[in-house]
C-alpha cells in the first residue's frame, strides 16, 4: 500500500493534513519513562477511552428501558384506548414502543457509510448528538405519532453506536485485555437499563414521562464533549494511508514503542494483503469472498442468539408477566423489574473481568446450558400448577434464567462482533452485525405476546428453552476462541482456513 501524505515523516511531526484529521495525541510519550510507569499510562488511556466511549451503551439501556414504564402515562395523555381507537389501540403502543428498534436497525446500516468515511471517533461525535436531539424531540412530542417519529430518530443513534463503539474500543485495547474493555459498553447498558428501572419504580408519579425521557441529554452531552480530545482508531487510521499519526495514536496506549512498530507492521501487512487480494467495495466483498463467511455467519449468529434467546423479552415485559401472569402488584411487578435489572448489571460486570480469562466460546457454552434449564423451568412450573406457580418461584427462575443469559451470551454479543471481521469489510461487517441484532430485537419486540397467545406461556417458555440449545449448538460448531489474539491473528485464520473452532490453529501465547 502506498501511504498518505507524511506517512513514513518523522514520528514527532504532522503534516497539515495529518493535523486537520482531529483525534491524533499532541506527543508521543517519551521512551525514557520506567517500564512501570509506561505501561500504567497505556491501561490508564485505554481506560479513559473505553469508560467514556461507553456512555453510548448507557444511553442506549436507558432509552429502550425507559418507555416501559413510561408507557402508562403514554396512553393516558394521547388518549389511546379501545375506546378512542378500538383494537388498533394495542398496535399503537407497539409502535411506539418499537419504533427505536427500527431506527436502530436503520442506524446499524447507515453508520458503516459515515463509519469509513470519517472515522470512528466523529462518527460516534455525530451519534452523541442525535441522541441528545432525539430524546429531546421524545420528551417534547405532542401526540403518539410524533413520539414514534423522534423514537425512530433516536433508534438511529442507538443502532449506530452499537455498532460503532465496540469496534472504536476494540481497535484501540491491547489484544490481552480487549474483552474486558469492549464490555464496557455491555456494563453500561447495564446500568441503563437498571437506572432505567429505578426511575420508572421511585419517579413513577413524582416525575413526568417527558422529563424521564428527556433526561437522557445529559449522558448525550457527556458522550459528546468527551469525545473531541480522544484518539481517532489506528486500524481507520492505516486504512485511510495515515501511517504517522496511527503510530502516534498506537503509542498512546501501548506501553513500548517496540510494540508499536510490530503492531503498525502486522496492521499494514494484513491491510495490503486485503488490497491486493480484492479491489472490490465493503459490501461486495463482504458477501463476495468466500473466506470471510465463517466469520459472518459466527457473528452474525450471535448477534442474533443474544435477542431471540429470550433476554430480549423478559427486559420488555417482565412487569406484564408478573402482573398478568403471576399476580404480582403493579409495584410488585416494578419492584421485579429492577431485579432483573440489577442481576442484569452485576453478571454482565463479572462477565467483563471474567471474559479475558474464561473465554468468549467457553462462557456462552458454560452458561447457555444453564439458561435453556432455567427458562423452561420457568414454563414448566405454570404446566404443573395449572397456571399458578407460587410468586417466589416464579421470580426467582426468571432471575434465574437472568443470571446466565446476561453472564454468557449477552456478555460477549458485540465483543464478538468487533473482533471477528477482517479489516477490509469491518465497517460494512459490523453495521450488519448490528442490524441483525436490532432486527432480531425488533421481531421478538412484537411477537413476544403474541407468541404466548399462540403457544401459552408455557409453551413459549418451553420454545425460548430450545433457541436456547440451538444457540449452544451454533456456537460449538462454528464460532472460534478469540480470547488473546490480535484482530490480524484472527484475520489470518480466516485466511489459511483454521478459523472454525475443530479445525485447528497456529497456538498463540494466549493458549499457552
Amino acid at each position: 500500500m502506498s501511504d498518505a501524505p507524511g506517512a513514513e515523516g518523522a514520528p514527532n511531526e504532522l503534516t497539515d493534513a495529518e493535523r486537520r484529521l482531529g483525534g491524533i495525541p499532541d506527543a508521543a510519550r517519551d521512551d525514557d519513562v520506567s517500564p512501570v510507569e509506561a505501561e500504567r499510562l497505556a491501561r490508564r488511556h485505554v481506560l479513559h477511552v473505553s469508560f467514556l466511549a461507553a456512555f453510548g451503551g448507557l444511553l442506549y439501556g436507558y432509552d429502550t428501558g425507559v418507555i416501559s414504564g413510561a408507557m402508562l402515562h403514554v396512553t393516558e395523555e394521547f388518549h389511546i384506548n379501545e375506546e378512542r381507537f378500538g383494537s388498533a389501540a394495542h398496535n399503537i403502543t407497539e409502535i411506539i414502543t418499537s419504533s427505536i428498534l427500527l431506527g436502530a436497525v436503520l442506524g446499524a446500516l447507515g453508520t458503516s457509510v459515515i463509519v469509513k468515511k470519517v472515522g470512528r471517533r466523529k462518527a460516534i461525535i455525530g451519534i452523541a448528538a442525535v441522541f441528545a436531539i432525539g430524546v429531546l424531540l421524545s420528551g417534547a412530542a405532542n401526540d403518539w405519532w410524533t413520539l414514534s417519529l423522534a423514537r425512530v430518530f433516536l433508534g438511529l443513534a442507538v443502532g449506530g453506536s452499537t455498532m460503532a463503539i465496540p469496534t472504536y474500543i476494540s481497535e484501540l485495547a491491547p489484544p490481552a485485555k480487549r474483552g474486558s474493555y469492549v464490555t464496557f459498553f455491555n456494563v453500561a447498558i447495564g446500568v441503563g437499563i437498571l437506572t432505567a428501572s429505578l426511575v420508572n419504580y421511585f419517579g413513577d408519579s413524582a416525575i413526568s414521562w417527558r422529563v424521564r425521557i428527556a433526561a437522557a441529554v445529559v449522558p448525550a452531552l457527556v458522550l459528546l464533549i468527551g469525545m473531541k480530545p480522544l484518539p481517532e482508531s489506528p486500524r481507520w487510521l492505516v486504512q485511510q494511508g495515515f501511517v504517522n499519526p496511527a503510530r502516534r495514536v498506537l503509542r498512546w496506549v501501548r506501553p513500548s514503542t517496540r510494540a508499536v512498530d510490530a503492531e503498525i507492521a502486522e496492521i499494514k501487512r494484513t491491510y495490503r494483503e486485503e488490497q491486493q487480494a480484492s479491489g472490490e467495495g465493503e459490501w461486495r466483498t463482504l458477501f463476495s469472498e468466500k473466506w470471510i463467511r465463517p466469520a459472518l455467519f459466527a457473528g452474525i449468529m450471535v448477534a442474533i442468539f443474544t435477542q431471540i434467546t429470550g433476554l430480549e423479552m423478559m427486559i420488555y415485559y417482565t412487569p406484564t408477566i408478573l402482573k398478568n401472569n403471576v399476580g404480582f402488584s403493579d409495584d410488585m411487578a416494578q419492584a421485579g423489574n429492577v431485579g432483573v435489572g440489577v442481576v442484569y448489571l452485576v453478571m454482565t460486570t463479572l462477565g467483563k473481568f471474567v471474559v479475558d480469562r474464561i473465554g468468549r466460546r467457553r462462557l456462552m457454552l458454560v452458561m447457555l446450558p444453564g439458561a435453556a434449564v432455567s427458562i423452561a423451568a420457568f414454563g414448566i412450573a405454570f404446566w404443573v400448577t395449572n397456571d399458578d406457580p407460587p410468586a417466589g418461584v416464579a421470580l426467582a427462575l426468571i432471575l434465574s434464567f437472568m443470571f446466565f443469559q446476561a453472564g454468557g451470551i449477552q456478555v460477549v454479543g458485540w465483543l464478538m462482533g468487533s473482533e471477528l471481521y477482517p479489516l477490509k469489510v469491518r465497517s460494512a461487517a459490523t453495521a450488519l452485525h448490528a442490524a441483525a441484532l436490532w432486527g432480531s430485537n425488533l421481531l421478538i419486540t412484537l411477537t413476544a405476546l403474541t407468541l404466548i397467545d399462540w403457544l401459552s406461556l408455557p409453551g413459549a417458555m418451553i420454545f425460548y428453552a430450545v433457541i436456547n440449545v440451538i444457540a449452544w449448538v451454533t456456537v460449538y460448531f462454528f464460532v472460534p476462541e478469540t480470547k488473546g489474539r490480535s484482530l490480524e491473528e484472527i484475520e489470518s485464520s480466516l485466511q489459511d482456513g483454521t478459523f472454525l473452532p475443530h479445525r485447528g490453529r497456529k497456538r498463540s501465547p494466549a493458549d499457552a
